[in-house]
């Protein structure tokens, strides 16, 4: 049996690097990281986790998704400290922003390219 320990990174699809690093690396606040790779790129870091987001400027989501119809999409779900700062912040930059049908303190956003991202409430000890 494969033995999983760990999620070591995602890999995101974008269409244009500047516009996704104003909203991971500029809005979403994530630490860019060095990359030695050739190919059009950005490694943001989170703890022991890594966002690659990888540029292909033909790159199109494969469906359009509606967030507020349905938060049942694929997702990249990130913790935050506080939601309601963060759905402020995603909304003065214009950004979509659906919460939770489930009634728990999480949100919904895109980003440029469509790609559906999940921002939850985590209670953090320290």
């Amino acid at each position: 049996m494969i033995q999983v320990t760990s999620c070591l990174h995602v890999a995101v699809m974008v269409s244009n690097l500047d516009r996704s690093t104003k909203f991971y690396g500029g809005i979403l606040g994530l630490e860019q990281v060095n990359r030695t790779l050739k190919y059009p790129g950005i490694w943001y870091q989170l703890g022991d986790f890594q966002i690659h987001l990888i540029e292909d400027v033909n790159y199109q989501t494969n469906s359009k998704i509606d967030l507020m119809v349905s938060t049942r999409n694929p997702h990249l779900a990130l913790g935050v400290r506080d939601l309601e700062t963060a759905k402020q912040q995603l909304l003065a930059a214009n950004c979509v922003v659906k919460m939770s049908n489930s009634g728990r303190a999480a949100l919904f956003t895109q980003d440029p390219d469509g790609n559906v991202i999940e921002l939850t409430l985590i209670d953090f000890i320290e």
